[in-house]
């Protein structure tokens, strides 16, 4: 049987995963400084499910744009340079203070964001006044002069000049980052309408994996897919449950699966090539995961499917799942989470930019690649607007991967790339 193509292998995923699209869940969140203390990661990568309109004006008042006096822009009407314009000084106003009229003849020191007192219409900032500083608050008496005179609603934030009370603050569908959580936080609201997180399951295997600051006997090595799948799938906007499998015993595996809380996807990884203890393919294949291989290097094993899980531990009934199988290596298991899995579940996320965009660039040096697979280098974009590759092809070179900044594709049907030659990449750095 020929190697699937990656376009193929991608429209598969993306079948399997449909069904997740359709019976997408919401959740009520509440918005506060405690909640956010209390659970910062809650707020991470959400979107909104429901519209939010703005239950007060942004700002509420009007306030000072500067350091400075309130004023009555009438009053200085007449000032200019050799006959400027006094006015007696009235109480500071700072912000959070309520303020006082302001009485004819009068300037009020004002700081930034403090409430426009009535009567007043203009600020004028304190450098431009005489003298350029602020009296001491202790100062019952004084007066202060201005050279110029102001216009009506100079250096004045009007109520309502960001949003109106009742207006649309948030559509549906609107990633929340620092400026939407923050002008939902400053306007009040406490509550809001998000999309659940997809709950993935994931699974590392191999007998040779230990986790970290555990000793290593003779054969092992540290677990770093887990940690590794589980930033990702953190940064697509998933919450991840993850449980090593230590073995390749088929019978732990299907047991680890039994006693996992429900999830809406299953993710593995390791345990799907063609070897005599393939551990992930043992226990998922009669069960209907499917394992094939992909034409792309590295990452060619893989595996999808649906099945349906023993009783959880939970007492949940049974439900189909979908299974997506990666290889063990990992640059092959990263490489395959970011041409099969991250899109969709960004996508799922509503986050922005579900695809990563593809560049071109010429390659600052030459280059072979299998003309049977689409392979994908890990490399740098330079200074000077070329692609240096970084390490080799081989997916055990996880060096080189944290080294890089982009994924160089070279297509099936290119065997040779001379310097120069212009190739598709996607920026990795963010």
């Amino acid at each position: 049987m020929s190697a699937r193509r990656i376009e193929q292998h991608r429209e598969a995923v993306a079948t399997l995963l449909a069904p997740l699209f359709q019976t997408r869940s919401v959740e009520t969140l509440t918005l506060s400084s405690e909640r956010l203390a209390a659970d910062p990661d809650g707020f991470r990568a959400r979107t909104l499910a429901a519209a939010v309109a703005s239950p007060v004006s942004l700002p509420p008042f009007d306030n000072s744009q500067m350091d400075g006096y309130a004023v009555r822009s009438g009053d200085l009407t007449a000032a200019a340079t050799g006959t400027p314009v006094a006015l007696r000084v009235a109480d500071r106003i700072a912000a959070g203070d309520t303020g006082t009229a302001l009485q004819a003849g009068t300037a009020a020191p004002i700081m930034t964001g403090a409430p426009i007192p009535p009567g007043a219409d203009a600020v004028v900032p304190i450098e431009q006044a005489d003298p350029p500083r602020f009296l001491p608050p202790t100062t019952t008496t004084g007066t202060v002069s201005f050279a110029a005179p102001v216009t009506h609603g100079t250096f004045v934030r009007p109520a309502g000049s960001d949003v109106a009370a009742g207006d649309l603050l948030l559509p549906a569908g609107s990633h929340l980052g620092p400026a939407q959580l923050g002008v939902l936080a400053g306007t009040g609201v406490t509550e809001i309408t998000v999309l659940q997180r997809i709950r993935v399951l994931l699974i590392a295997t191999g007998h040779e994996i230990r986790a970290a600051g555990e000793p290593l006997a003779a054969g092992q090595i540290y677990d770093s897919n887990s940690v590794i799948l589980t930033q990702a799938l953190h940064d697509a906007g998933c919450t991840v449950v993850a449980r090593p499998c230590p073995s390749d015993d088929a019978a732990d595996l299907l047991a680890l699966l039994t006693a996992a809380p429900k999830v809406d996807l299953i993710v593995t990884v390791g345990g799907v090539s063609a070897g005599a203890r393939e551990v992930v393919r043992d226990a998922l294949g009669p069960l209907g995961v499917e394992f094939l291989h992909v034409a792309m290097q590295p990452g060619g094993p893989q595996g999808l499917g649906e099945i349906a899980r023993p009783s959880t531990a939970d007492g949940d009934a049974a439900a189909p799942v979908p299974v997506v199988s990666f290889p063990g290596n990992p640059v092959s298991a990263l490489i395959s989470f970011e041409v099969f899995l991250r899109p969709l579940l960004r996508a799922l996320a509503g986050l922005p930019r579900p695809e990563r965009a593809l560049l071109r660039a010429p390659l600052a040096t030459a280059v072979e690649s299998p003309a049977g697979k689409h392979q994908l280098r890990r490399g740098i974009l330079r200074p000077d607007g070329t692609l240096e590759l970084v390490g080799g092809p081989s997916s055990h070179l996880l060096h080189s991967y944290a080294a890089a900044t982009v994924l160089v594709h070279l297509p099936v049907g290119l065997d040779t790339a001379a310097a120069g030659e212009p190739v598709n990449y996607w920026s990795i750095d963010d």
